[in-house]
């Protein structure tokens, strides 16, 4: 793998047109300054627990939930985003950011990737090619900047702790359909006055509620739902559950096949 460096220009591409993956304790200050909101929400069949040492499987059960779909096992991965269209609410004409001392993670990892299953592509950021040519940030695959190392495993531990707390969100506003993980979410956009009321109870009491929790698969493929349904599961397409703030965004072109 090649080294990579890195410092910021500040030229602002990388704050337009984003999901930001926020902590709840982020998330509540998003809400508390105007900003809008979505969960996206994927689900994983969790038949059966895979084997110890399965590094991406151990992976994705810590930033995960257990519930059923039906008679299926399944694991709900919920993220909370920072959603918004053109230049971030926070960033001002000259580019720089105006909450900089109180950016969320995901900010100040960038560009470095937080999922360990990912690679850094610098061709893939929005990044100018005089930002790749200064600070260390890589050497041969691995993060060498301790900052970034630092910051990366502070978003890591809070996914984990957070999964829990972020299934008891989505009991709080009623939500209860994912997308298969892999091949697209379900995109929800909440009342943010009553986003915010069950975050800050949540973050208040840092404690999930243990309850068997049904969901259902949303696809825009009709073959996919044939497959869940087929091993227990409860699904639709994604037109038959439409709602005013419930999209879904698959990955892959609907199919009636």
């Amino acid at each position: 793998m090649d080294d990579i460096n890195f410092e910021c220009t500040a030229c602002g591409k990388c704050c337009h047109d984003l999901r930001l993956a926020l902590t709840i304790t982020e998330a509540i200050a998003w809400l508390e300054r105007g900003g809008q909101m979505e969960l996206i929400c994927e689900a994983i069949p969790w038949p059966v627990e895979p084997e110890l040492g399965n590094a991406q499987a151990e992976y994705k059960r810590a930033r995960s939930s257990p519930a059923m779909s039906g008679s299926l096992p399944v694991r709900i991965s919920i993220v909370l985003a920072a959603a918004f269209t053109g230049a971030c609410p926070n960033l001002q004409a000259d580019m720089r950011c105006g909450i900089y001392e109180q950016r969320p993670l995901v900010c100040r990892i960038y560009p470095a990737e937080i999922n360990p299953f990912v690679e850094l592509v610098p061709e893939n950021k929005g990044c100018p090619p005089d930002a790749w040519q200064t600070t260390p940030l890589q050497r041969q695959g691995i993060l060498v900047d301790a900052t970034t190392i630092e910051l990366v495993g502070q978003s890591r531990r809070a996914n984990q702790f957070e999964a829990p707390l972020r299934m008891q969100l989505c009991l709080e506003l009623g939500l209860n359909t994912a997308a298969l993980a892999n091949e697209g979410f379900v995109m929800v956009s909440p009342d943010s006055e009553a986003l915010l009321t069950a975050l800050r109870q949540i973050h208040a009491t840092a404690q999930s509620q243990e309850a068997a929790t049904q969901w259902t698969f949303v696809s825009n493929r009709a073959g996919t739902l044939e497959t869940l349904l087929s091993v227990g599961a409860t699904g639709h397409l994604a037109e038959a559950t439409a709602t005013g703030n419930s999209r879904y965004h698959g990955f892959f072109p609907p199919s009636s096949t």
